[in-house]
């Protein structure tokens, strides 16, 4: 088994030790401590920048060839399925995520993607790093033209703590296939995965300065994002500080996209057999401990079936094994700290006091250290309610009965989020009612794998841009019209 050595940061293709202030990794499992790093610190930092910088400007990586590029990157996703129990039991030390479900999570889904960024820095994006143009016949001279899709430049990468891996595939992948240098930052909540994976970065070959990798307090994440010689920032987390990244990015005018989450929708059609649909709609939020922004948290359904669903939710939830994240039998671990169960706690009291009733779950389990909460569902409160209006990342869910589709749809749209969405139903019936939904990816009865070439992304407070696919991976080039008389 794995034992969890302190983070270190990495800058010119040399790990050191942080120079900044402790952080203290505690296992979600059990509340004890099992690491301590430093964070970098600012003068860290500015030599982390610096070398991005240089790697891009010298052309030490800028000018590798896509297929070096994807080369690279194809022998970095063989060192992820090479240690990909090692990093499952990591990721169940620092995150608590269940042995069981880790290795897919942060190893197999983060590879479909990667993989995916490999093949297309080979083969360019979809209209070539070279395009030519038609011949333009003027006045006052007719002229040939071509596009050249060329690297942004030094690419800022900000994950989360839910799934670090996935999210570093997802930015890294798409900024080193395009020939960009990279920052990836990490929350504090996840140095140690997120260290490991840089590790299998520098042994994957990648030249000094492609990718320089800190972490640390807001301080650190401020520095970076604010710093000239960064052009664009990738980042991954809650509205309010992506309103802050935007912000701390505009005086150098670089560009942002943000993945900021969701309050997301299930809309159950009328007619719709229940029971086929309680199972993925159950774990559709309570996986990974429901810290997910992709998670469908508010189920609408018809008046008359709420009792139904209510009731057969309750016994598939209690069919869920929570507990010990090394026990192979675990499908649900725990929330990510003590203060993080503590402010759903909260939302759960005061959805109480709003009439609300909780039917199943809400509480701790008995005979369990660390952070755990039982899957839970909310029933009783309108769509305007708080609790259905925030998101929690925790495994909560609610149920909010509807008279007609008219009333689900106007209920799914009305929310600040729009990410992510399911509806269960016909096809066709339930097709149509997707192209009605305010959201960047609809499935229909349960969808499909997350697929790498397909963006990810929403409008609203849900972000600005889009992941993965042609589209994410368009996101990490500039556009350059070359023009000349055709004499």
């Amino acid at each position: 088994m794995v034992n969890p050595s302190a983070a270190r940061i990495y800058v010119d293709g040399r790990f050191d030790d942080g120079a900044g202030e402790e952080i203290v990794t505690v296992a979600p499992a059990t509340g004890q401590a099992i690491a301590t790093s430093r964070s970098a610190s600012p003068e860290q930092v500015e030599r982390a920048v610096a070398g991005a910088r240089r790697a891009f400007d010298t052309g030490a990586w800028s000018k590798v060839g896509p297929a070096e590029r994807s080369a690279l990157l194809h022998r970095l996703a063989d060192l992820m399925e090479r240690d990909r129990d090692l990093i499952a039991e990591l990721a169940a030390h620092e995150l608590g995520t269940p042995v069981t479900t880790g290795g897919p999570q942060h190893v197999d889904l983060p590879l479909s993607f990667l993989r995916w960024f490999a093949d297309a820095a080979e083969r360019g994006p979809r209209d070539g790093y070279e395009e030519p143009m038609t011949m333009f016949p003027g006045p006052p001279v007719t002229t040939g033209s071509m596009l050249l899709r060329e690297p942004i430049g030094v690419v800022a990468a900000i994950t989360a703590y839910n799934v670090p891996t996935f999210m570093a595939c997802l930015k890294l992948g798409g900024a080193l296939a395009a020939g960009c240098s990279t920052m990836p930052l990490t929350s504090p909540k996840s140095v140690l995965l997120s260290t490991k994976f840089v590790e299998l970065i520098d042994e994957a070959g990648f030249p000094e300065g492609a990718v320089n990798f800190v972490y640390g307090p807001p301080s650190v994440t401020e520095q970076v994002v604010s710093h000239p010689a960064v052009d664009m920032v990738s980042f991954t987390g809650s509205p309010q500080v992506g309103a802050r990244i935007s912000e701390l990015a505009a005086p150098t005018i670089k560009k942002v996209v943000l993945e900021l989450g969701g309050k997301l929708p299930n809309i159950l059609l009328p007619g719709v057999e229940v029971g086929p649909t309680v199972a993925a709609s159950s774990l559709r939020f309570t996986r990974n401990s429901g810290q997910a922004c992709g998670a469908t948290t508010r189920t609408f359904v018809p008046n008359d079936k709420v009792d139904e669903f209510v009731e057969a939710s309750r016994e598939f939830l209690a069919t869920l094994p929570l507990g010990d994240p090394f026990d192979p039998a675990t499908l649900l671990g725990p929330l990510i700290t003590a203060e993080h169960r503590d402010r759903v706690e909260g939302y759960l009291t005061r959805a109480r006091e709003a009439g609300g009733a909780i039917p199943v779950g809400g509480g701790r389990p008995a005979g369990l250290d660390g952070f755990f909460l039982d899957a839970t569902l909310v029933t009783g409160l309108p769509n305007s309610s708080e609790i259905a209006q925030e998101e929690l990342f925790a495994p909560v869910g609610m149920v909010i009965g509807y008279d007609t589709i008219d009333e689900a749809i106007a209920e799914a749209n009305n929310s600040r989020y729009a990410l992510n969405a399911n509806v269960w139903g016909p096809i066709p019936e339930a097709v149509a009612v997707a192209r009605r939904i305010r959201s960047g990816t609809v499935a229909v009865n349960g969808g499909g794998p997350m697929r790498p070439d397909a963006p990810w992304g929403g409008p609203a407070f849900s972000g600005i841009g889009r992941e993965g696919g042609e589209e994410g991976f368009r996101e990490f080039f500039e556009v350059k019209h070359v023009q000349w008389p055709l004499v």
